[in-house]
């Protein structure tokens, strides 16, 4: 099975990043053989509308995930959420999970199994994905920063490798963390730079567990007025590998 995890689609953001963001999820959705959708158990907003609708539009087979169904303590509330789905999305498959659980993951995997068509490998059987190291190292610096800071700052970072050198026992790493105002770098920084110290302590570890060798990191946070909303810059910072 190969997993495309799409970006978050927008529909009433107009700066470029989400424009990108929105041409690659859509892409996505031509070229599998299978959609999920995964919304929350009872929340809805105008978001999930527009997601909907292209999900419902899409060609491939379609699979309605609802998660967190762990927090629902009447079973009666379950099945009443699961047929308001189906009366939504008659021609979907609904499967109920709760991923923070493992609860009916298993489930999910067959409904998925059954539904893709039987072709040869594409990619070695022992990759797990075809992003570089370079890209997961900076995937994990922004998994850490939205860890530490909540939705104080949404989308309005970019990660930018500029040195990932192998040593003999090291690895050497260095990064630059983009934002867009001067009080978002300062609340990235925290105090007495706290919060980056912390972000950095945090990634270094999960690096070094990915590479399997020692990791030094250094991170560094500058201003980039406007860069979210500049398509060459965006491509420049590696949004149109998205």
């Amino acid at each position: 099975m190969l997993f495309l995890d799409t970006p978050g689609l927008h529909n009433k953001e107009p700066r470029a990043i989400n424009r990108v963001m929105n041409r690659n999820a859509r892409s996505a959705l031509r070229d599998v053989d299978v959609v999920l959708f995964i919304v929350d158990r009872n929340k809805w907003n105008d978001e999930d509308d527009y997601v909907a609708n292209l999900f419902t539009a899409a060609i491939g087979s379609k699979i309605l995930v609802v998660n967190k169904v762990d927090l629902i303590d009447k079973k009666g509330k379950l099945l009443e959420i699961l047929d308001l789905m189906q009366d939504r999305f008659p021609t979907a498959e609904i499967v109920p999970i709760s991923a923070e659980k493992n609860k009916n993951v298993d489930v999910l995997f067959e409904v998925i199994r059954k539904k893709l068509p039987e072709a040869p490998f594409y990619y070695e059987s022992n990759q797990i994905t075809d992003r570089n190291e370079r890209f997961l190292v900076a995937e994990i610096i922004r998994e850490k920063i939205m860890r530490q800071l909540g939705e104080e700052l949404p989308y309005a970072i970019s990660i930018l490798i500029d040195r990932f050198e192998e040593k003999e026992k090291l690895t050497f790493v260095e990064a630059t963390i983009f934002v867009e105002k001067e009080g978002q770098k300062r609340i990235l920084i925290g105090s007495k730079g706290e919060k980056l110290k912390r972000i950095g302590s945090d990634a270094r570890v999960e690096i070094q567990k990915l590479l399997g060798r020692g990791v030094m990191l250094s991170t560094w946070v500058k201003v980039k007025t406007g860069w979210s909303d500049d398509e060459r810059a965006l491509k420049s910072l590696g949004y149109d590998e998205y």
